[in-house]
């Protein structure tokens, strides 16, 4: 009797449809994948839309929510909270990574546009400019592995610290640790040399 209690209290506990849901997509149910893509693909694709203002792109994050949910479903932990909270953080944060991805890509273009131009001729200040980044590379180059290839792909590929971390394999948080040890690192390995950045 008390096992039947005990399951029915977990029948009517709220997310238990969420967990069900999920195990059924880590089970490889994609009707189940399909039920939770028409309960909350309108919420998801709707936070994308706010914060990129691109029906495209929006489009792009909804799917990209729904393909890591399939790809991972053991993601998402019904104690933290419901599912429709959790794909809606995955919207917001997708959606704010590619507003960032894109701005810096955009920096990257005009930087090079500018340096294709001529600048304004001031041959010192690109002798200048050129030296500190050969010190940079000099920096990085003495950073432990693990970090130089978190600062390899934020810095020099555009990634921010999600992408950073699904490119390594590695948590989220292992990966923002290493960015600011190594960040930290190089601050105080430049600062030595007398470069400020």
């Amino acid at each position: 009797m008390t096992s039947l209690l005990a399951v029915a209290t977990v029948e009517q506990m709220p997310g238990s449809q969420d967990a069900k849901l999920v195990a059924r997509i880590a089970a490889g149910d994609e009707t189940a994948l399909g039920a939770v893509y028409d309960s909350y693909a309108a919420v998801v694709f709707g936070l994308a839309q706010r914060v990129l203002h691109d029906r495209g792109a929006a489009e792009e994050v909804t799917q990209e929510v729904f393909l890591h949910l399939w790809e991972h479903p053991d993601a998402f932990d019904v104690e933290r909270g419901s599912l429709r909270s959790w794909l809606g953080v995955l919207s917001h944060r997708r959606s704010v990574d590619r507003v960032r991805r894109e701005e810096a890509l955009r920096r990257r273009h005009d930087a090079a546009a500018h340096q294709r131009r001529g600048g304004d001729g001031d041959v010192a200040e690109a002798a200048a400019a050129k030296d500190v980044a050969e010190r940079v590379r000099l920096a990085v180059s003495r950073l432990p592995a693990d970090q130089q290839a978190c600062i390899a792909l934020a810095y020099f590929d555009g990634k921010t610290y999600v992408e950073v971390a699904e490119s390594l394999g590695i948590p989220e948080g292992t990966a923002k640790s290493r960015m600011r040890l190594a960040l930290k690192k190089l601050a105080d390995l430049l600062s030595a040399e007398g470069v400020t950045l």
